[in-house]
């Protein structure tokens, strides 16, 4: 009995060899690139094509298009109206008070960087007279009168403010927001400061009288008109969030037409993409390869064109209103509306902009949750507590409780932690350092 437990406990251990069948989804050389270039923004496929034409010698890159004269990006529209024909001073964009969340960020700086009580009552007095557009509304002499300080002392402390993230805001007029954009980028030299100084000419696009009192040839002024166009005129308007560096192409425009909103691909922000015919002594397997490239971006371009329009059309309101106007959005329901899987609406959002007569946009930040039952979306919710917050008497700032009372109107119930939550993101403080911080600019 004992051997016979023993050969059955051989048996068990003993080993066996089990035939067993699993599928596995396994992603190929082709489908990593494709999603791979699916994800890059404008200036990472530009960079990935000159690696690919850098190994392959059928692909041709041609330079990305010199914009015409006069084409300028949808977030310099207005502009030049308001700022004059030369950018000298005077002239804003909008005439009511900025942004909640550009006073809290910009009185938080204030904290930070101007030291001593006299300084910092002269640098709220300045913040005080930001406009949406992130500039300057009233000249150094007024704010000199109301604080009793020196203009002088005004100066000195404009330049300590003038330091304050994005760059360009408390800029007196448009030709100095865009100087100190291009100082902080290395890019005000003469050429450019000439440019600058005839910025009505650049408006119009004459590029001969400016290249002649610039004495440099006119391709050196369409480069410069280039890089200008990249800049932010409003480093104010639609704070935050929304917020672009500068320097950077966009990868859709967004402008209104005659039959509504047009969305379409900035053909600016990417180079030429070629096919040589043929390349004596190179692999012809290459040829293949850079047929393969061309069709990836084609694709790339036309998914990106697609999914913005879709998000576009859907928050059409935000266009015309501003981001507190936001619909609830998920990337759930713009997949299902274009047959797309979510994880491809998440890979074309993940780095791509649209520019607008607003701003340039995150296509990422245009999708909002719902809150509750109710119509509006989380974006909605933060844009109506900035504003409850920027109307708010100074002296008896509403505690966090009554803002989710206020708040929970229209079907939305939004709780005490919420409203921390979201006065959280947009830098604003809790009620009792509002009062005090408003006490200690008297």
């Amino acid at each position: 009995m004992a051997a016979a437990d023993s050969v059955a406990s051989m048996s068990a251990s003993s080993p066996r060899i089990h035939v067993t069948q699993t599928q596995r989804l396994s992603l190929n050389t082709g489908l990593q690139a494709a999603i791979r270039v699916l994800r890059l923004d404008a200036g990472g496929l530009t960079r990935y094509l000159e690696e690919q034409a850098a190994d392959n010698p059928f692909l041709r890159l041609d330079p990305a298009p010199v914009p015409l004269p006069g084409d300028w990006l949808p977030r310099w529209s207005q502009a030049f109206q308001t700022a004059g024909a030369g950018g000298g001073s005077g002239g804003v964009f909008e005439a009511e008070a900025p942004p909640a969340s550009l006073m809290a960020h910009v009185a938080s700086a204030i904290e930070q960087q101007v030291h001593t009580a006299r300084d910092r009552r002269i640098a709220h007095a300045l913040a005080e007279a930001l406009e949406p557009s992130g500039w300057l509304g009233r000249s150094l002499a007024a704010v000199a009168l109301d604080t009793g300080a020196s203009e002088a002392d005004v100066a000195a402390v404009l330049v300590v403010l003038q330091r304050i993230e994005p760059t360009g805001l408390f800029a007196r007029n448009l030709a100095e927001c865009l100087a100190l954009q291009l100082a902080e980028a290395g890019q005000l030299d003469p050429v450019m400061q000439c440019i600058l100084d005839h910025l009505g000419l650049l408006a119009a696009g004459d590029f001969a009288r400016l290249a002649r009192l610039c004495r440099c040839p006119e391709t050196e002024v369409a480069l410069r008109f280039r890089l200008i166009r990249r800049l932010n005129p409003k480093p104010g308007a639609q704070f935050a969030a929304f917020a672009m560096p500068p320097l950077r192409e966009p990868d859709l425009l967004a402008r209104r037409g005659i039959d509504g909103w047009d969305v379409a691909l900035n053909r600016s922000s990417l180079p030429g993409l070629r096919i040589a015919p043929r390349v004596v002594g190179a692999d012809p397997v290459l040829r293949a390869q850079a047929q393969a490239v061309s069709r990836m971006v084609t694709a790339r371009n036309a998914t990106l064109l697609r999914v913005g329009q879709q998000i576009l059309q859907v928050q059409v309101a935000a266009l015309e209103q501003g981001p507190g106007a936001l619909l609830p959005l998920s990337m759930a329901d713009v997949g299902a509306a274009l047959d797309l899987h979510e994880s491809t609406i998440s890979r074309v959002v993940a780095g791509a902009s649209v520019d607008t007569p607003r701003g340039t946009w995150w296509l990422r930040h245009l999708f909002s949750g719902r809150i509750g039952e109710s119509g509006l979306s989380a974006a909605a919710i933060r844009d109506r507590l900035a504003r409850l917050i920027a109307d708010e008497p100074p002296m008896a700032p509403l505690s966090d409780a009554a803002l989710a009372e206020r708040l929970s109107v229209d079907g939305a119930v939004v709780a005490r932690r919420t409203v921390a939550k979201y006065r959280g993101l947009l830098n604003l403080a809790p009620a009792h350092r509002r009062k005090r911080a408003f006490a200690g600019r008297g």
